[in-house]
C-alpha cells in the first residue's frame, strides 16, 4: 500500500531500498527554506542496520503489513528457541539473532508471543511487555538508605541484572521490563 513520505509513523514497516525497515524516530521539519519533509530513522528488520533518510510529501513509499500470529513458546535449545501455534498445532523455530539476547532471556514456559511474518518469513518476535520474575540474590537492606533515589542490584531467576528499591529482598516477586530489563514494580500477587 503506497502512503505519503510525511505519513510514516514510529513502529510502521516500510519497504525501501528493496528492504524492509521499521521506523524508529520520526521529526517533522521545515526548514525555512524549501518544503517541509520528515526525518526518519529506519532499522532493517532482519539485519538491524540503522539508516536516516528524509522524506518529502511529494515521495510515496510503500507501506509493508506484516501478517501477525499468537505463538507458545515451548523450548529453547542451543541458540534457537521452539515456539507453537495454539491454532494448528505447527512448531516454528526462531534464532536467538532474530528475538535478540537480552529479550530472549525473558521467555519463560508457555509463554504466548507474537511473531510478525512477511511473505510465511518469520521477521520479528514481539514479547509481553513485562514479565514477573523472582528475586534470587540482592544486596541486604542497609538502614538509613533514602528509598527516593537509591538502587541497588539484583539477580533475577533467569540470571539477568537489574536495579531494584532497597525494600526489594531474596525472593520477592518483581515486574520488570522486556524491553530493557528495568524494573517496573512489586509484583501484585
Amino acid at each position: 500500500m503506497k502512503i505519503n513520505g510525511n505519513t510514516i509513523r514510529p513502529g510502521m514497516v516500510i519497504e525501501h531500498k528493496e528492504r524492509l525497515w521499521v521506523a524508529v524516530k520520526v521529526q517533522h521539519t521545515q526548514p525555512g527554506k524549501g518544503g517541509a519533509y520528515q526525518q526518519v530513522e529506519l532499522k532493517d528488520i532482519r539485519d538491524g542496520t540503522k539508516l536516516n533518510e528524509r522524506f518529502r510529501a511529494s515521495e510515496s513509499v510503500e507501506r509493508v503489513r506484516l501478517d501477525q500470529k499468537r505463538y507458545q513458546f515451548l523450548f529453547a535449545e542451543g541458540g534457537n528457541y521452539t515456539f507453537m501455534d495454539n491454532e494448528t498445532y505447527e512448531q516454528i523455530v526462531i534464532s536467538r539473532d532474530m528475538i535478540g539476547a537480552e529479550r530472549a532471556q525473558f521467555l519463560t514456559d508457555d509463554m504466548t508471543v507474537t511473531i510478525e511474518s512477511y511473505e510465511d518469513s518469520p521477521i520479528r518476535v514481539e514479547l509481553p511487555d513485562t514479565v514477573v520474575m523472582a528475586v534470587v540474590d540482592a544486596e541486604p537492606v542497609i538502614k538509613g538508605q533514602t528509598a527516593a533515589s537509591s538502587h541497588k542490584p539484583a539477580i533475577l531467576e533467569n540470571g539477568a541484572r537489574t536495579m531494584v528499591p532497597p525494600h526489594i529482598e531474596v525472593g520477592t516477586r518483581v515486574v520488570v521490563n522486556t524491553a530493557d530489563g528495568s524494573y517496573v514494580e512489586r509484583a501484585k500477587d
